[in-house]
């Protein structure tokens, strides 16, 4: 990764051994805390078992889980469509990657999918530049806002991403939803309040905070659970090119 040295974290953060998101609500608005925490646990718990080696993280940004994985890794290489102080290789991914077959142990697609055009094309592309045994890590939105605008294209059922996974020849190690109906629902609720001038913004973590507790009870998890297959705030997905 190109200025490796003075990367800082944004997006995520390193709490008591784990990953959180920021609480700088320049970095993360307040209404999107709830579904990045999730994503923030999910890849610290899942990038250990999974990561190594030479490792792609495309439509990184500012590369907010370089801190999470650069231990993990022997190599990083980051691509975004425009330059930035840690871009490796400008692309679109709309277009074929410029890189060789089998270049990479790992890649990583965090929040991406839903802004390419052409997703069959980004599956397809990952599954050439990864090597026997590599594995792609990524997570997409399902029931959430339309963002980025005006690059938000796509949300994806795990029966679509479980599709893509097969037909680029991988196999799927994980395929987990992040929350259920009451995530949905705080989620949606807390970017309305969001909007509100003053008080909009406390209100939005304060509801965010009761359901991410609620969420990590027996009773909260039993309720995800359940709802998740008709409710998913969102998806998180490990597939794997297996050895020949």
């Amino acid at each position: 990764m190109k200025n490796a040295e003075s990367w800082k974290p944004t997006k995520f953060v390193q709490r008591g051994g784990g990953w959180r998101t920021t609480r700088d609500t320049r970095e993360v608005g307040a209404g999107s805390r709830l579904i990045t925490d999730a994503v923030a646990r999910l890849y610290g718990a899942q990038l250990p078992l999974h990561a190594r080696g030479r490792l792609l993280d495309l439509g990184c940004g500012q590369v907010p889980l370089y801190g999470a994985y650069r231990a993990l890794a022997s190599e990083v290489t980051c691509v975004d469509w425009a330059d930035g102080s840690h871009i490796d290789r400008s692309c679109d991914l709309a277009e074929p990657l410029p890189f060789a077959d089998a270049g990479f142990d790992t890649v990583i697609l965090s929040d991406v999918l839903e802004h390419v055009p052409d997703p069959a094309l980004v599956w397809r592309e990952m599954a050439r530049v990864l090597a026997p045994g590599g594995k792609v890590i990524m997570n997409v939105p399902f029931f959430y806002w339309l963002h980025a605008h005006p690059h938000d294209y796509y949300r994806y059922t795990n029966f679509a991403l479980e599709r893509f996974v097969r037909i680029s020849g991988l196999t799927l190690v994980t395929l987990q939803p992040l929350g259920g109906v009451l995530e949905v629902l705080a989620d949606l609720v807390a970017k309305l309040l969001d909007k509100v001038p003053l008080v909009g913004a406390p209100l939005a973590l304060a509801l965010q905070a009761a359901a991410g507790a609620f969420g990590r009870t027996s009773l909260g998890a039993r309720i995800a659970e359940r709802s998740a297959r008709h409710f998913p705030l969102g998806y998180f997905v490990v597939a794997e090119r297996r050895a020949a």
